[in-house]
């Protein structure tokens, strides 16, 4: 049986079952926050500043509004610079341990399949690829109307849309998460789809 991959940089997810998805596909350091224990456990928040310090952290948690809070909170604790935001597809279903979906209807980080959690996290690897997006830049987010504008947000939406992300991202989560899931022709060709059904 092949080794699985070693991830370069600690990996923070909301619960167990998340993180055993994880370790199930790769050699990696996964830390659980425990759902919003972030807000509430000294030991949690301190344990995720603590590794901070040493590495950027890839912030993995579900693309929910419950996983918004959680990515915020960890931001106010170690600034935006030490995270590597990465956002699984908003996916319809339950997973196979719950009765009922959760409040937004939308698969967890342990619902993904292993080729979805693959491609979010092999360019993290000890053999991963560079960033597919280093040529998307703020500049092209303004001029495409992604900021700046009164319709910027919903056009960011659109643009997320796209690319299986979450609704409501920042210009700057959403230029992050552009950076390591799309190439610059991959972004505008989306452009040019949406302007083309806003015609």
């Amino acid at each position: 049986m092949s080794e699985k991959p070693r991830i370069k940089y600690p990996v923070i997810v909301e619960g167990k079952y998340d993180r055993q998805r994880i370790i199930d596909i790769f050699d990696a350091d996964c830390i659980s926050t425990d759902g919003f224990g972030i807000f509430s456990s000294e030991e949690t928040a301190a344990t995720v500043k603590a590794l901070a310090k040493r590495s950027p952290l890839i912030i993995l948690t579900d693309s929910d509004g419950a996983g918004a809070l959680i990515r915020k909170r960890i931001s106010q604790s170690i600034g935006n610079d030490r995270m590597i935001n990465l956002y699984t597809p908003q996916i319809k279903g339950k997973e196979r341990r719950k009765s009922a979906p959760s409040k937004q209807g939308f698969l967890g980080v342990e619902g993904m399949s292993a080729d979805i959690i693959r491609d979010l996290l092999m360019p993290f690897t000890c053999d991963g690829v560079p960033e597919k997006g280093d040529g998307i830049t703020k500049l092209d987010l303004y001029l495409d109307g992604l900021t700046g504008g009164k319709d910027s947000r919903l056009m960011r939406d659109e643009v997320a849309k796209e690319f299986s992300l979450p609704k409501g991202m920042s210009a700057n989560a959403l230029l992050t998460a552009l950076r390591y899931i799309a190439s610059k022709e991959e972004y505008r060709a989306a452009i040019e789809r949406i302007n083309k059904r806003e015609e």
